[in-house]
């Protein structure tokens, strides 16, 4: 996305830099990160191909999200179907920043762009229903449950179930309210 969006909570979603790749590095060997990728970020060199790929891919959006200049996590819709004008959202956020609000946010201003600006009609997201977390985020970010894909995902030898939830321009903008203000931890 080259568009820079202020979120509800003053967040920036802005363009993806190399000067991101060390904070993209970090996050992404946090234990619980380490195969989201889709391939192993190990070091400066598979950051830096990894914000080239977000750059560069034609059918997605992808932002950093920073506070006060911290690169505090990522949101992107993907997938983006112009005949149907659907696309995917899917967010990350560094340990650091987490159970702050980060996310909800982060994803309520991105699917308000697409729904608007973008044009695009519906959005999905989905997540592991061993994540919790991630599903408030989709609730707070005014995305409805619709149903459980089983076995969907595959990290290494487990599979894990996931939930399906979408938003349409046509449902009600959340309310979304940032959480009590904390700092942010950037270790």
């Amino acid at each position: 996305m080259e568009t820079t969006l202020t979120t509800a909570a003053g967040r920036l979603l802005r363009p993806w830099d190399d000067e991101d790749a060390a904070a993209v590095l970090t996050a992404f060997g946090a234990p619980d990160m380490a195969g989201q990728a889709g391939r192993p970020i190990t070091d400066l060199d598979t950051a830096r191909a990894w914000l080239t790929e977000r750059r560069q891919a034609a059918d997605a959006h992808s932002s950093a999200v920073t506070e006060h200049g911290t690169l505090v996590g990522s949101v992107t819709v993907s997938a983006i179907d112009r005949r149907h004008d659907t696309g995917w959202i899917s967010y990350w956020t560094t340990p650091g920043a987490r159970g702050h609000g980060v996310a909800a946010d982060a994803v309520t201003a991105l699917a308000g762009w697409a729904l608007g600006e973008l044009g695009l009609f519906r959005l999905e997201l989905g997540h592991r229903l061993n994540n919790p977390a991630s599903c408030r985020v989709a609730h707070a970010a005014g995305f409805a449950v619709e149903g459980l894909e089983r076995a969907k995902l595959r990290y290494g030898d487990q599979r894990f179930d996931v939930e399906l939830h979408a938003r349409l321009a046509t449902d009600p903008a959340p309310r979304w309210h940032a959480p009590s203000s904390r700092a942010i931890s950037t270790s």
